[in-house]
């Protein structure tokens, strides 16, 4: 189900299964090919695999120990998938996060593009039915189902939510901002149930009365956290599917990683890197710190 890699996340070692793991990292290198002109997200987990290299294994300052070691963390690799035949990757991309959450291990997963989180919150409601969902994103991927081409990367949550694999009500969208192709997508995903937090909301009120309610309403329920890339500012993460201004600056977006210590975390995924559109590996680097903050709630919570 998953291709061999020559370079583990971090150096963390290939593994054809998750057992004896605490935490595995998942790469999937789909994207459903509808964007209109910029397609690279599935080559997104080899970019962030590579720039990996640069985060170093300690942190002083919270975490002074190899958190690979911890976690007894191992890379499974890709998941064998051909981009844009939707429904069997779907299928390929499901069975290789359980396999995973079956042998008890944590799964984090390196997309591609943000319908990734269909099959990947699938997998985890099998374990933990109604997940709260936590997403930091520039867009809520909320939008309403189209009927003759269902999945995209903008109505993942919706999918969620219709399928009851979550709890909307005490699921939250983070850090919303900027345009859209269709009217009515906060209306839609708030009738869905879903809590929404805009940028402009979130700086109004500030890191601190934010985390305060997420933590207030999260608290004692399995959160899935997906984060995408473009929830940071194009300055700090050119290289993603949908780059929007006014984001999070990397200090910003991992202190509000640091912030949800706490949570009950048990999968994430962090999508949208798209390597073509890359500067110098920048996105794919942050991308890669932000697995290694995840690491570290991860360790936190168990």
């Amino acid at each position: 189900m998953t291709t061999e890699i020559s370079h583990g996340f971090m150096g963390a070692p290939w593994a054809t299964s998750a057992k004896g793991a605490k935490v595995a990292i998942l790469g999937v290198p789909f994207d459903c090919g509808t964007h209109a002109f910029r397609i690279g997200s599935r080559q997104g987990p080899g970019s962030i695999r590579e720039q990996s290299r640069l985060v170093r294994a300690f942190e002083s300052e919270v975490a002074d120990f190899d958190i690979r070691e911890t976690l007894g963390l191992v890379d499974c690799g890709d998941v064998v998938l051909t981009p844009s035949r939707i429904e069997e990757a779907f299928e390929r991309i499901e069975e290789a996060t359980w396999q995973i959450i079956e042998a008890g291990a944590t799964p984090v997963a390196f997309g591609g593009d943000g319908s990734i989180s269909v099959p990947l919150v699938r997998a985890a409601a099998r374990r933990w039915p109604q997940l709260c969902v936590l997403h930091i994103d520039s867009h809520t991927d909320c939008h309403p189902v189209d009927k003759q081409h269902p999945f995209d990367a903008a109505s993942q949550f919706s999918h969620a939510a219709l399928e009851q694999r979550v709890s909307p009500q005490a699921s939250y969208h983070v850090g919303i901002r900027g345009s859209t192709f269709r009217p009515g997508v906060f209306d839609h995903t708030r009738a869905l149930g879903y809590n929404i937090i805009t940028m402009r909301d979130y700086i109004a009120r500030g890191e601190a009365d934010v985390l305060a309610e997420l933590h207030r309403n999260m608290k004692g329920r399995s959160v899935y956290l997906s984060w995408d890339m473009d929830s940071f500012d194009p300055s700090v993460a050119p290289g993603v599917c949908t780059p929007t201004w006014g984001g999070f600056t990397a200090r910003e977006g991992l202190q509000l990683l640091r912030g949800l210590e706490g949570l009950d975390i048990v999968a994430v995924d962090v999508n949208t890197v798209s390597p073509p559109h890359d500067v110098n590996g920048m996105a794919a680097h942050l991308a890669a710190h932000v697995a290694y903050e995840a690491l570290l709630l991860l360790n936190a919570a168990r």
